[in-house]
């Protein structure tokens, strides 16, 4: 009798079980921009909750498909009061103010920008087919300078003095100053790099095509070379470590800053891609899977999945808000961080 109460009991938690939803699973709606293919737009916030998948941006077997149905928002920047996103479909840069959501602006750039960062009270754009970076003032858009680079720029950095550039086709990272110069171009310790990040004193470069992450000195020296996961795209600063995306293989790899030691690899999602850390949580955008997941940097565990646009890349953080844009929506997906 009593054998027999047991197995009921444990048929009926069993039973409770899987009527409960997937903590796991659950997906916290964000905020949708939707973005204008013209000049300008007035903006405005509405609910989203849908997934979809993309490939890596700029590989897409029909660009021109990709073109007639999306500007391709796929990179962001945040310069303190505005948000910047990159549609390279449409070879221009878009601002939003971070107060209201509002579009403030559309302005031309070169050829497919794809990476987007603020430093020394500018906004750098990466233009891949262009071969150059371009110098943008905040406050006007307006093009402060055109700066030539390697063949496929694509990632971009800031070391406290100095930009650098993955040069995607040319396998190299171009060093410059801040006001524009070219100090040097060097290798970049392996295949395709796509992401960059400034930590422990050095550039970390992550080499899609290699499977790996090759530490630089800020003298373009290799220091060297440490395998991750299957096409790592994105890398991020986190206090004496890096974080590094892997896109291929749906997961995160810990690495320590100061020699490189792997700390641990984490499953995050399909198209594991942009990365950021707002300096309590590390974020990550998850491509395939059309989401963005909060972890904890200390466990690498899943705190909260976030539902986004379609096809996201990349992240910022303004206004205490995530911004995310949506390669496949045109549109900007934000929430705040807390």
């Amino acid at each position: 009798m009593i054998l027999k109460l047991r197995v009921f009991k444990v048929a009926l938690l069993l039973a409770i079980a899987a009527a409960l939803p997937s903590v796991t699973n659950a997906q916290t709606p964000m905020n949708e921009i939707p973005l204008s293919s013209g000049s300008t737009s007035s903006g405005g916030i509405q609910s989203t909750s849908f997934g979809g998948a993309m490939l890596e941006g700029g590989t897409t077997t029909d660009d021109t498909a990709a073109a007639a149905s999306t500007t391709g928002p796929e990179a962001v920047a945040f310069d303190g009061t505005y948000v910047w996103v990159a549609t390279q479909y449409n070879d221009s840069i878009t601002r939003i103010r971070v107060s209201d959501g509002a579009v403030s602006g559309t302005f031309k750039v070169g050829q497919r920008p794809v990476a987007l960062l603020y430093a020394a009270n500018s906004i750098w754009v990466a233009n891949l087919l262009s071969n150059n970076v371009m110098k943008i003032t905040p406050s006007t858009g307006a093009i402060a300078g055109t700066y030539g680079v390697g063949d496929g720029p694509g990632g971009l950095a800031y070391d406290g003095s100095s930009i650098w550039v993955a040069n995607r086709h040319s396998n190299t990272v171009t060093k410059l100053s801040a006001k524009g110069s070219t100090v040097g171009t060097f290798s970049s310790g392996g295949k395709r790099p796509m992401g960059l990040a400034f930590a422990g004193g050095s550039i970390w470069v992550a080499n899609n095509f290699s499977n790996s992450v090759a530490r630089l000195s800020t003298a373009g020296a290799v220091l060297g070379t440490y395998a991750v996961g299957r096409g790592p795209f994105g890398v991020a600063a986190e206090g004496q470590n890096v974080w590094v995306t892997n896109y291929f293989g749906k997961s995160v790899t810990k690495l320590r800053a100061v020699d490189g030691l792997n700390l641990g690899t984490f499953t995050v999602g399909d198209g594991a891609a942009g990365i950021a850390f707002d300096g309590t949580n590390l974020w990550v955008v998850n491509n395939g899977d059309s989401t963005v997941v909060k972890i904890s940097p200390s466990s690498g565990s899943i705190v909260t999945t976030y539902a986004t646009g379609k096809g996201p890349f990349s992240i910022a953080f303004g206004g205490s808000k995530a911004w995310v844009p949506n390669f496949a929506s045109n549109s900007v997906s934000t929430t705040a961080t807390n």
